[in-house]
């Protein structure tokens, strides 16, 4: 019998193949079930893990030596009620009591129980009290529960402790984020990633954070870096969708969100870039849905708010446009774009009288001070005499500022305070009712206190209005400049900022920050472009003051600050008639204020 070569050649293979596993096999033995279950705990295979657990406990290893391990194996798995099962008795033996506990503590964090958490936490920490991990998740839970002053805390223990555990140095990045901006978290996401590269977590974090600190080519190496690991990761979906959005690539983007899964597409970065696709689409009343779900979760969100207003606006709904924001846009917090869209609307109803009111407002200088803001939504201060959630708290202090009440909006942030004195927002809101009631000096601690925990624009343009209160310009200045170096792509800060600049005499300085800040979203701005043509023309370049004073004129010619941008640069004709206009526009400014 002749043989095929090519079949003895395979056949040879195969031989060879299965001689060279046999000699693996026998050189590198299985790993014990428990090394390979603690392996795959750390991996975040909850599924390996379970299977070694399980083939030791028939081997016949008692419950309580596997039960903490089988519990977090449960959790990494998405299975709450077999997790509790295995964790809820506390039956573990003296070596793994310490993670069962924790794993208890992370069951009943995720289920919102946060009381049951922090008992499950304790009794772990009693038995590994230098757990990088176990400190981060008490350093979450404080941070869910209001104790943000005591979640840094947790998360410096967590560092401390682990100073190469990748979950400690990401909490440390998170929370370096919230308090002093995206340039300043950086470097913890990359100590992290230096501990742990494959981390899908971690990597998306780092890329968000990038995107957000306007490192475009970054994120993008980031998110390929994440595709690479797991094409199907929801995250990895989401931040494509991202990138394509920026790039203007809105079907493309449209395509990555939907993969990304509803979990990323209902939380409100997903509402809010899904709105953003619709309106670059053109799907308006689509639009219109996914602000309104924002701005139900964020009715302090003023972004989301105008948002909503536009994509009203742009589907016709005028009527329901006027219905939900005709009072706000007569408050002095509104902006000037909902004044204008509201304004639009009455006109589109029929309503000019209306709409002349809401146009003069609209075309009136904004406050550089600060003012008070109502109460979010009805509101009825009678029925609440003790409030127990920030919400109530914070509208009752605001009803008390509107109304002039300063003694008792500070009785009520101070007790606020008081009940919870590891919170940023109770920090800030004792902050705001200090500094109506005249007491600079205690509102600048609370600011100061508050902004180690958590910064946003909001608290930082009342905390550097507080320092200028106080005769601290210099301070104020300072405290601007840290915050634009941690939110390089902000508009306000960098506007804020070069009028500072402006009275100091650092013109040429002051231009190149508007110019920054014009690139970043100003440009539709009237009031931005009408300063840099004043910065232009200081600094001897009239050709440029004419073009931005135009570019402000063309965008809103009867706000004042166009008008008096074009009266500094046209001939004496031209400026007695814009002149005259402005004379006008302040005759409908104080008609507005009656």
């Amino acid at each position: 019998m002749t043989c095929r070569p090519e079949l003895s050649w395979t056949i040879a293979l195969s031989i060879g193949a299965s001689l060279a596993l046999a000699a693996c096999t026998e050189s590198e033995p299985q790993a014990p079930p428990m090394q390979r279950a603690l392996v795959a705990l750390e991996e975040g295979d909850g599924f390996g893990a379970e299977l070694a657990l399980r083939e030791m406990m028939e081997r016949g290893t008692p419950r309580e030596n596997v039960a903490a391990y089988l519990g977090a194996a449960e959790l990494l798995q998405g299975q709450p009620v077999e997790a509790r099962k295995w964790l809820e008795n506390g039956a573990f033996n003296a070596e793994t009591s310490g993670r069962g506990f924790h794993a208890l503590g992370r069951l009943e964090m995720r289920e919102g129980r946060l009381a049951e958490a922090g008992q499950a936490f304790d009794r772990a920490l009693a038995r590994i009290p230098q757990d990088a991990r176990l400190w981060v998740d008490i350093g979450r839970l404080r941070y869910r529960g209001g104790e943000q002053t005591a979640a840094l805390e947790a998360a410096e223990m967590a560092v401390s402790y682990g100073p190469d555990n990748w979950e400690a140095l990401m909490f440390r990045g998170q929370l370096a984020r919230d308090a002093s901006g995206m340039a300043q978290a950086l470097p913890w996401f990359e100590r992290a990633i230096a501990a742990r590269p494959g981390q899908l977590e971690l990597l998306a974090e780092y890329a968000a954070t990038l995107g957000e600190a306007g490192e475009a080519e970054e994120m993008l190496a980031a998110v390929r870096r994440i595709a690479a690991i797991d094409p199907g990761y929801w995250r990895g979906f989401y931040l494509q969708s991202v990138l394509a959005a920026r790039a203007g690539r809105y079907e493309l983007a449209r395509r990555l969100l939907a993969r990304s899964g509803e979990t990323a597409r209902s939380a409100p970065a997903g509402l809010l870039l899904s709105g953003i696709i619709d309106l670059e689409t053109g799907n308006y009343a689509s639009a219109a849905q996914q602000f309104d779900r924002l701005y139900r979760q964020r009715p302090e969100n003023r972004r989301a708010r105008d948002l909503l207003a536009r994509a009203l606006a742009m589907s016709g709904s005028h009527r329901e446009l006027v219905y939900r924001f005709g009072d706000v846009a007569t408050q002095s917090s509104a902006s000037p774009y909902l004044q204008t869209l509201v304004a639009r609307a009455h006109e589109a109803l029929g309503e000019r009288v209306e709409a002349g009111e809401l146009l003069d407002l609209a075309a009136r200088s904004r406050p550089k001070r600060l003012v008070a803001m109502q109460p979010t939504g009805p509101f009825d201060r009678r029925a609440i005499i003790d409030p127990r959630s920030g919400d109530d708290a914070l509208s009752l202090v605001r009803s008390y500022i509107v109304d002039g009440e300063a003694r008792d909006a500070v009785a009520v942030a101070e007790a606020f305070r008081k009940r919870f004195p590891g919170s940023a927002d109770a920090l800030s809101l004792a902050a705001d009712a200090q500094l109506v009631g005249g007491n600079v000096k205690k509102a600048l601690q609370y600011y100061e206190r508050s902004a180690q925990v958590r910064q946003p624009w909001s608290l930082t343009r009342r905390h550097a209005a507080a320092l200028r209160l106080a005769g601290r310009e210099d301070d104020a200045r300072v405290l601007l400049e840290q915050y634009l170096a941690g939110h390089q792509s902000a508009v306000e800060p960098a506007a804020e900022l070069a009028q500072m600049y402006l009275r100091a005499g650092e013109t040429a300085r002051a231009a190149l920050l508007l110019d920054a800040a014009l690139r970043s979203g100003g440009d539709r701005d009237p009031e931005l472009l009408a300063l840099r043509s004043v910065m232009a023309l200081r600094l001897d370049q009239p050709e440029k003051a004419r073009q931005f004073a135009a570019r402000a004129f063309a965008i809103q010619p009867t706000h004042p600050a166009s008008v008096e941008a074009m009266a500094m640069i046209s001939d004496q004709k031209l400026r007695d008639l814009l002149l005259a206009k402005l004379r006008m526009l302040g005759r409908a400014e104080r008609l507005a204020r009656r």
